[in-house]
């Protein structure tokens, strides 16, 4: 799906950006959608549901906590002709359905500093589609945690975070919870206005070397057997 052909159409709504073709790049290449039932978690405004179904996933459920996304998702996806199934609610939400096939998440996880404002797991607004708390982890700690309950048995969950919110973390604790984890896609990309903000506490905080002005994006895939 092309990047012109999204029509965010709402202010605070995260426009598709290097992570989110990065994801979608590992599932076209992992063949892990066709025909199996899908849900994006924190999906903005639907790209990655989209390019699902694009793919030719059976189903697909993006889900969101901001309305602006829902509203903006639910556009998008009419705009592209293509069915997505559209749920206002936090991505712990989807422990309430039926196990998926395959989970998708670009999930806030950007280290904020402490005072920079106050980051809940709920929350919404412009900040909520990147803020992850003071190590990044806000969403990616319980999200791991969880992931094996979303899916079916030989269920598969991507995710894309930065190397600065420890992806060695988020693949210890996918392995924990029995998953076979590994990182199936990386890019170097220079820092946005986000990090560009944010990188006198990622140098404070010991993640950031002094000049360095770009980061890794990996997308992580875990498999449950």
């Amino acid at each position: 799906m092309a990047a012109d052909t999204i029509a965010v159409g709402a202010k605070g709504v995260y426009r598709p950006q290097h992570d989110s073709w990065l994801l979608i790049d590992a599932l076209e290449r992992s063949n892990a959608v066709t025909g199996r039932r899908v849900v994006d978690l924190c999906s903005g405004c639907g790209v990655v549901a989209i390019a699902a179904a694009e793919l030719g996933a059976g189903a697909v459920t993006a889900l969101d906590s901001s309305p602006s996304a829902v509203r903006a998702t639910q556009a998008n996806a009419l705009a592209a002709q293509v069915d997505v199934e559209t749920v206002l609610g936090t991505w712990t939400q989807a422990l309430e359905h039926e196990p998926f096939d395959v989970v998708v998440c670009n999930p806030p996880y950007v280290p904020v500093a402490p005072d920079t404002a106050p980051a809940t797991v709920s929350s919404t607004g412009p900040m909520a589609s990147w803020d992850g708390g003071p190590d990044g982890r806000l969403v990616l700690d319980p999200l791991c945690r969880t992931a094996a309950a979303m899916l079916t048995e030989g269920g598969s969950l991507f995710l894309v975070q930065s190397e600065f919110a420890d992806p060695e973390q988020s693949l210890a604790s996918l392995r924990m919870g029995g998953m076979d984890a590994s990182v199936v896609a990386t890019q170097q990309i220079p820092f946005g206005p986000v990090l560009h903000a944010q990188a006198r506490w990622l140098r404070d905080s010991g993640r950031l070397l002094p000049g360095r002005v770009e980061e890794v994006l990996v997308v992580i895939r875990a498999d449950k057997p």
